[in-house]
C-alpha cells in the first residue's frame, strides 16, 4: 500500500506545473486541464484540507460515478496517472496506480480498409455531388486530402488557407493530439489544390462572402464543419454500397486514413522496402504519439 500523501492544494500545484511542462513541449493539454481540475475538486470536496492517501484519492475519483463508459473511465484515468508519472520524477517512492485499475479500453469499431477502386469510386461520387450546401469540387478536394495524406477528418476541416503552402509544397497541422506537425505532398494533390482553389475563391465572389480563412467551404462561404463533413462522407459510403443504410456499422470517413497507411505500407513492401524501418517516419506523418499506434494499423 503506497504512504504517498497529498492534499488538494499539493495536487492543485502539481496539476498546473504538469501542464506547464506538456504545453512547454507544445501539447496544448485543454482536456486533461479539465480532467485534472475534476481530480483536484473532487479531493477538496471530500477531505478538504486534511492530507489524503493518493491511492485512495485516485481509487474513489475513479469509481466516483456509476454508469460511465468504459472508455470515458480509462481516458480520464490515463490523465491522473500521467500526473502521478510527472510527480514520481521528483519523489522516486510517489505513487502511481496501474494500469488496471481503469478498464481496458476496447475499440468501438474494427477499422475497414477501402481497396484502390473504392476509394475511386467515393472520389467518383464526392465529384458528383452537389445540394443547396455542399459542391462537388469542395468533397473532391476533401477526399483527396484525406487519402493522399492520411489527416484526420478534423484536421482538414479545420485547415486554413495560411496552413497551405503549395510552392512548397507541404501543409501544416495546427496542434491535433495535442502536436503540430507538417506534411509534405505530391506534385498531383497540388495541383487539384490549386484547381480548388480557383472554385473557392469564384464561391466567394458569387456570394459577396467574407473569407472564412478556411480552406473547405460550403457554397454560402461559411466554413465546413467536421459534423457536416463526416454527415455527407458516410452519406456517399452508404449510396455507394460500402456502409449499410441504417445503423453505425460499415465504412466510416476515417477509413480513408486506414487506408492511407495500408495502401503505403503495401507500396513500401512492393518496392521492397524494409517496412519495419519505415514504420516511424509513417508515424510522425500521421500524427501518432508512438509507433505502436501506426504498427495497429499495418496489422490490420
Amino acid at each position: 500500500m503506497s504512504t504517498t500523501r497529498v492534499t488538494a492544494k499539493i495536487l492543485a500545484a502539481d496539476a498546473a506545473a504538469f501542464l506547464r511542462f506538456k504545453r512547454a513541449m507544445g501539447m496544448g493539454y485543454h482536456r486533461a486541464e479539465f480532467v485534472l481540475n475534476s481530480f483536484v475538486h473532487f479531493v477538496q470536496d471530500r477531505w478538504g484540507k486534511r492530507p489524503v492517501a493518493l491511492d485512495e484519492a485516485v481509487t474513489r475519483w475513479v469509481v466516483r460515478t456509476e454508469g460511465r463508459k468504459a472508455i470515458t473511465v480509462s481516458t480520464e484515468f490515463g490523465v491522473v496517472r500521467q500526473l502521478c508519472l510527472f510527480r514520481r520524477r521528483q519523489d522516486p517512492h510517489s505513487f502511481v496506480p496501474e494500469h488496471a485499475l481503469a478498464p481496458v479500453k476496447e475499440p468501438v469499431f474494427l477499422p475497414i480498409i477501402l481497396t484502390y477502386d473504392e476509394v475511386i469510386k467515393l472520389l467518383g461520387a464526392a465529384t458528383r455531388h452537389q445540394d443547396r450546401s455542399l459542391w462537388g469540387a469542395m468533397l473532391r478536394a476533401l477526399v483527396l486530402m484525406l487519402y493522399c495524406t492520411g489527416m484526420r477528418l478534423g484536421e482538414a476541416t479545420r485547415l486554413r488557407v495560411d496552413d497551405v503552402d503549395l510552392e512548397h509544397a507541404i501543409l501544416t497541422i495546427q496542434r491535433s493530439k495535442g502536436r503540430a506537425r507538417i506534411l509534405a505532398i505530391r506534385p498531383d494533390l497540388v495541383t487539384e489544390l490549386q484547381q480548388y482553389l480557383g472554385h473557392r475563391a469564384t464561391v466567394l465572389s458569387d456570394t459577396g462572402s467574407a473569407d472564412p480563412g478556411l480552406l473547405f467551404i460550403r457554397l454560402n462561404g461559411s466554413g465546413l464543419s467536421t459534423q457536416v463533413a463526416s454527415n455527407v462522407l458516410r452519406r456517399l459510403l452508404r449510396e455507394l454500397g460500402l456502409k449499410p443504410p441504417r445503423g453505425r456499422v460499415g465504412a466510416r470517413p476515417y477509413e480513408l486514413r486506414h487506408a492511407f497507411a495500408v495502401h503505403r505500407l503495401t507500396a513500401w513492401a512492393m518496392e521492397g522496402a524494409d517496412v519495419h524501418a519505415k514504420l516511424p517516419w509513417l508515424s510522425a506523418y500521421l500524427g501518432h504519439l508512438d509507433v505502436l499506434g501506426t504498427d495497429s494499423i499495418s496489422k490490420s
